[in-house]
């Protein structure tokens, strides 16, 4: 028996009818440009009978095995012929703690709180903070992120790991002592970009090279950027973008931050949002951890013996 379809379905009835959270349908239209929707009288979104139905023909073949990026580029008729490629399951009382990125995913499914923030705490101490944002937290964050925009987690089991691991590295960070060495780097993000695991994950590395840094959280208006820099005599100024973030509005606020900032400070601009940029004129983009520490290199390399003296005065 064939469904008659209206028209066209608002997000509600899209989330009820697939069983995609509103904001998995609203990170796709950003990355993929799929689904398409037009706009009511209202603004609101409005999706065609089709797309719904390739969007329901794309939830069934992800809870199979498929990942999204894969099936956008396919007609519904070719996502109705695709065989299913289910994902092993694991062998019954196997342990999901044990430190792979498997492990954590699995214990934030089965909504294990206290667990994924042992193991959690755990690999930190076996690993050392270094590896431990590498080798964990990175591809981790990369996995967690695939599995939520393929509603394989939801939005409340995403939180929880958000959560859990920005607690751990504030902790982390917190408690690394010395003395610190120039540069002082201003960390924070654009007035749009709320993420803030980049910016720890980054300070995390820095600060374990001994860089001054000053994090100002999320949300920074440009014009507070500036002035912060200023007040703070930050040498660098480093913004994270995630990848939901628009690279047309990432370049747009790069290239006006550069031009309000001195000329003498430098502006890094890191995460996977920028992996889509062409670089604007004097901003270094650090699409990676290991080039935020190889630009940290990089700047004291390039600095007179003075002005590489030990951080010692308070500021004012």
């Amino acid at each position: 028996m064939t469904n008659t379809l209206p028209a066209g379905f608002n997000i509600a009835a899209v989330e009820r009818d697939t069983g995609l959270s509103k904001d998995v349908l609203r990170v796709w239209e950003r990355r993929y440009g799929f689904p398409a929707p037009a706009r009511d009288a209202n603004g609101e979104r409005v999706y065609p009978p089709e797309q719904v139905e390739r969007l329901r023909a794309m939830r069934r073949l992800m809870d199979l095995g498929h990942r999204p990026g894969k099936l956008m580029r396919l007609p519904l008729e070719a996502l109705q012929a695709l065989p299913p490629r289910r994902r092993a399951a694991a062998a019954p009382g196997a342990a999901p703690d044990d430190g792979s990125v498997a492990g954590f995913v699995e214990l934030l499914r089965r909504h294990d709180a206290r667990g994924f923030q042992a193991t959690l705490q755990h690999r930190l101490g076996r690993q050392g903070l270094q590896r431990f944002v590498t080798q964990t937290i990175a591809p981790l964050a990369r996995a967690i992120g695939t599995e939520w925009e393929s509603g394989q987690l939801a939005v409340f089991e995403e939180h929880l790991f958000t959560e859990a691991t920005e607690r751990l590295l504030r902790q982390a960070i917190g408690s690394l002592a010395g003395v610190r060495e120039p540069p002082r780097i201003l960390l924070t993000s654009a007035p749009d970009e709320p993420h803030v695991l980049g910016l720890l994950m980054v300070e995390a590395l820095l600060a374990l090279d001994g860089a001054d840094c000053v994090p100002l959280g999320t949300r920074t208006p440009l014009p507070d950027i500036v002035r912060a820099a200023a007040a703070h005599r930050a040498e660098v100024v480093g913004l994270s973008f995630s990848r939901a973030f628009p690279a047309r509005r990432a370049a747009a606020l790069l290239e006006e931050l550069r031009a309000t900032l001195p000329a003498a400070t430098a502006l890094w601009a890191g995460g996977e949002g920028v992996l889509r940029l062409t670089p604007p004129a004097g901003v270094l983009l650090l699409p990676t951890l290991e080039a935020a520490t190889a630009a940290l290199a990089d700047w004291r390399a390039h600095q007179p013996a003075a002005q590489r003296a030990p951080l010692t005065e308070d500021l004012p």
